[in-house]
């Protein structure tokens, strides 16, 4: 039993606190959005992302590809965001890729398409 509930722990721990799970990555990536400039001038002040809906509507985790290129772990990450602004939503496009010296996800690029009219797409960082 403790030994399923010590597992249990380092699987959440593992998934909601490691720099390189998809949900922290999420997160850090939303926190940029929020705080640019452009986005809060698009979407507004309230800026809230969520994943993939299911059929019944729910919102589902974030969509999320792992891959190895060059010998460096990358991650690519797609979600939505939508703010206070009626009808503006957009899809928010991010890339890490591991650095060999730290163990951690750098960011590669973050952008936006705004999925309303006049559609555009905003770059939020870029280190291509």
């Amino acid at each position: 039993g403790i030994g399923v509930t010590g597992g249990l722990f380092y699987v959440i721990f593992k998934e909601l606190f490691s720099s390189s799970s998809p949900n922290k990555i999420y997160g850090d990536a939303l926190e940029k959005c929020r705080s640019h400039p452009e986005i809060i001038g698009v979407f507004g002040d309230s800026i809230k992302g969520y994943g993939e809906a299911t059929r019944r509507g729910r919102r589902q985790h974030v969509s999320h590809i792992e891959y190895v290129k060059d010998g460096l772990k990358h991650m690519r990450l797609k979600f939505y965001i939508e703010g206070t602004e009626s009808g503006k939503q957009g899809t928010v496009h991010v890339e890490v890729k591991e650095n060999l010296e730290t163990g951690r996800y750098e960011v590669r690029y973050i952008f936006v398409d705004v999925e309303t009219y006049p559609r555009r797409t905003i770059v939020i960082e870029d280190n291509r």
